[in-house]
């Protein structure tokens, strides 16, 4: 039976010790002490080579991670997760994310029904109105041929989409414009529609209950722009999908039912961008692409699910940040890839990092008593050089980093790559390694200037690297990150798999929508209610 909390594991007294013994520990010293440290601790998974030298670990470092991931119950967690049980224990449902990227002919058998055929029938489905868009057959309400595709969603309806296409762009068809509106925020909306056409634009309102606040009124007013110019209400089955599982709301909206696309309730929204919530991302980069996009998900999650725990490259990154925000006290983990089109790629894994594991209750509902997700933040190099990472390098709070590049560039301006690539590799050595003051002053730096030209080093990094970013590549990525996400939930004994905390601020905001319109006495905090009572006044002088 996994432990209510891991403090009070027998690997995490120590760890604790542990940490004492090495945490003064210079990545330099480790280096010159082993010289097969760089091999041994770099990893192949699904396509990925990570290198994990860079941390401030020894192999005892490992050895305890790993007996506190069993003691913490993970291989049981894990195997329960695949079998379909219901692990999502506060929802009372599976978490089967790894269900949508099962091979076609699998089983996977959750009560009484095996989930793998219904899932390939949606994505049969998705497949087939991809190549409708695609080919030109699905047109729009006036004869004209569908160019431009608006996703319409928020948080994991719009993230995981939005990253995908930014990160396959070069795989995309050149031909249809791929837009995403999340922020309910008007401006949002507008920037997306204001050059469109709406007789070849196609709207995808992806929300799973149909009633997403943020959702469901920027798809109004999409509905109003399109019929604005079309005029003709049945011009909203040719020119808006949806993909959720409410179908009454779907189809008061005026959408079809043969135009709606599920999923199930055992998906949850971050995890879903292999769901029919991918379903702009199948259209852009065709049905094929997709598919090996899924293979992608699918080759990480057996390398999950078989390798041995101390090769198990998501358990050991999952274990790694366990060690750097337990011990080490760190509070923040930065993301930096080196390329271009994963741009979005530290918003997405802010998502899934945070909303899964920032919890501060365990699965039994008590206080955890010790930290748990740091904030993930990032941007991509070479921009991030020359922004954070004087902090990286100088600053007093330690920040580890995952570093993520690929051995061939996706453009044809292939001379770019190799600078891109060497400034990957240079910041990683020089957080690991720094510059001394002896080394300084060799180099002839004044003596005055001594001090803010040394770098000291010692920053843990991890290096992620593939031949080429993929679909099947960034599948695997992005599947490596979940795995990482569900290892640290399993250690500190929290539900990754809810996200109560984005409820109350909802529940309040319905609560004050009629109040910035209406004239009534408020009952909120002092704060809130002058809030309300500034803003009422300045809009009703601007109306």
């Amino acid at each position: 039976m996994a432990l209510r909390k891991p403090t009070e594991a027998r690997a995490w007294a120590a760890l604790a010790e542990h940490y004492r013994q090495v945490s003064a520990l210079h990545l330099r010293d480790l280096f010159a002490a082993d010289p097969s440290r760089a091999k041994d601790l770099t990893f192949e998974a699904a396509g990925w080579r990570v290198d994990c030298s860079k941390h401030r670990i020894t192999r005892e470092t490992v050895a305890l991670l790993v007996e506190l991931a069993e003691e913490c119950g993970l291989p049981a967690r894990r195997d329960a997760m695949f079998r379909g049980e219901r692990i999502n224990v506060t929802e009372g449902r599976p978490a089967l994310h790894i269900a949508l990227r099962l091979p076609r002919g699998r089983s996977l058998v959750v009560g009484d029904e095996d989930v793998v055929p219904q899932v390939h029938r949606v994505l049969d489905r998705m497949a087939d109105f991809a190549t409708r868009v695609r080919l030109g057959a699905w047109k729009g309400h006036t004869g004209d041929r569908i160019r431009n595709i608006v996703n319409v969603g928020i948080g994991g309806s719009d993230l995981g989409p939005a990253m995908v296409y930014e990160a396959l762009r070069f795989y995309a068809d050149p031909n249809l414009q791929v837009r995403f509106v999340s922020n309910v925020d008007g401006s949002d909306l507008a920037l997306a529609l204001r050059d469109l056409d709406p007789a070849s634009t196609l709207f995808i309102v992806c929300s799973k209950t149909f009633t997403t606040l943020e959702t469901m009124v920027n798809a109004r007013s999409a509905r109003e722009w399109l019929l604005a110019k079309l005029k003709d209400p049945r011009a909203i089955q040719r020119h808006f999908v949806a993909v959720s599982t409410n179908e009454a709301a779907v189809r008061e909206f005026g959408i079809a039912p043969e135009n709606m696309f599920g999923f199930w309730d055992w998906v949850g929204g971050r995890y879903s961008v292999d769901s029919a919530i991918g379903l702009s991302t199948m259209i852009a980069i065709g049905p094929d692409g997709f598919r090996e996009f899924l293979s992608g998900f699918h080759a990480m999650d057996e390398h999950f699910r078989s390798a041995p725990l101390h090769r198990n490259v998501p358990v050991l990154l999952g274990l790694l940040g366990v060690w750097y925000v337990n011990f080490f006290g760190c509070q923040s983990w930065a993301v930096v890839p080196y390329d271009h089109c994963l741009r979005r790629f530290p918003a997405y894994l802010q998502q899934l990092f945070m909303e899964s594991n920032g919890k501060s209750v365990n699965l039994l509902g008590e206080s955890v008593g010790y930290a748990t997700s740091p904030v993930v933040w990032g941007e991509p190099g070479t921009n991030g050089q020359h922004s954070f990472f004087q902090l990286l390098h100088q600053g007093t709070v330690l920040v580890p980093c995952d570093f993520i590049g690929f051995c061939e560039p996706q453009s044809s301006l292939e001379h770019h790559h190799d600078f891109l690539i060497a400034n990957l590799f240079a910041q990683a050595e020089a957080l690991a390694f720094g510059r001394s003051a002896e080394e300084v002053a060799a180099r002839g730096v004044p003596a005055g200037l001594v001090p803010h030209r040394t770098f000291p080093g010692n920053r843990p990094s991890t290096m992620l690297m593939a031949p080429r970013l993929t679909p099947r590549t960034l599948g695997a990525l992005i599947a490596l990150y979940e795995h990482v996400v569900f290892t640290q939930g399993v250690v500190w004994s929290i539900n990754s798999f809810d996200q109560w905390g984005v409820e109350l601020g909802k529940e309040l905001a319905d609560r004050i929508v009629p109040e910035l319109r209406g004239s009534g006495a408020l009952a909120h905090d002092p704060s809130t209610n002058a809030w309300i009572e500034y803003y009422r006044a300045r809009r009703s002088r601007k109306a």
